[in-house]
């Protein structure tokens, strides 16, 4: 007997798809919530947890529990990985700045997180709390800025959603998706908002290419929210 087909195939690790289907998840939202949205990534504090110099990364964070009626923000706590999946801080409580309660409790980051879980590439069973990071990173002209300095890496979590919210004069970051034998499975450059690669961080590395200013350019930006998704500790 062949059994073959009773094991179920898996969906590729990882799919990537246009602005389109965020854009589309908030029709009914007013402009002044997207723009105020956006716009809170203008007031990022910097990560003090490089180590460099001048801070060339901003970010805050906070954790949610995925309810029925939309994100139940959670107390706030430090962000967490493990030295063997982070090389630089791994092993390290991480305390940022919360997100902005206009944000956490925003209509367009519901939705966000609500159309991400929807088109999760694989199993939700047991997926009931999220992480959200907003951050910014910032190249100038005496400096790259280094989306990933963790090199290729998994995050730790079951799956991670990528989300650009802009790019500003600047060129790089590159997203590489790679199996786990480290060879390359896809290439990738974000370019317009809310363009979104969502993946199975089990399953695939990731790296991101370093970030330089656009050709006569002093300086640029590149903005993202990361959603990464796992079994909270209440359950």
């Amino acid at each position: 007997m062949n059994h073959v087909s009773d094991v179920p195939e898996q969906p590729p690790p990882f799919v990537q798809f246009g602005p389109e289907v965020l854009t589309g998840a908030w029709e009914t939202v007013p402009v002044s919530a997207v723009k105020e949205f956006t716009e809170s990534w203008n007031d990022l504090p910097a990560d003090g947890h490089l180590p460099t110099d001048v801070p060339y990364r901003f970010r805050r964070y906070s954790t949610f529990r995925l309810a029925a009626g939309g994100l139940e923000r959670l107390p706030h706590t430090a962000f967490f990985q493990d030295a063997d999946v982070n090389a630089v801080n791994g092993g390290v409580h991480r305390m940022f700045a919360p997100l902005e309660d206009s944000v956490a409790a925003g209509p367009v980051l519901s939705a966000i997180v609500t159309t991400l879980y929807e088109r999760i590439p694989g199993s939700t069973a047991g997926i009931d709390t999220c992480g959200v990071h907003q951050i910014r990173v910032v190249a100038t002209a005496d400096a790259e800025g280094n989306p990933a300095p963790e090199g290729v890496h998994q995050d730790g979590h079951h799956y991670v959603g990528q989300v650009l919210i802009q790019r500003d004069n600047v060129r790089g970051a590159e997203s590489i998706l790679y199996d786990l034998e480290r060879r390359p499975v896809h290439r990738a450059v974000l370019r317009e908002p809310f363009e979104t690669i969502l993946l199975d961080d089990r399953r695939v590395l990731h790296g991101v290419t370093p970030v330089t200013p656009a050709a006569d350019s002093r300086a640029g930006v590149r903005d993202m929210l990361l959603v990464d998704f796992f079994p909270g500790p209440h359950r």
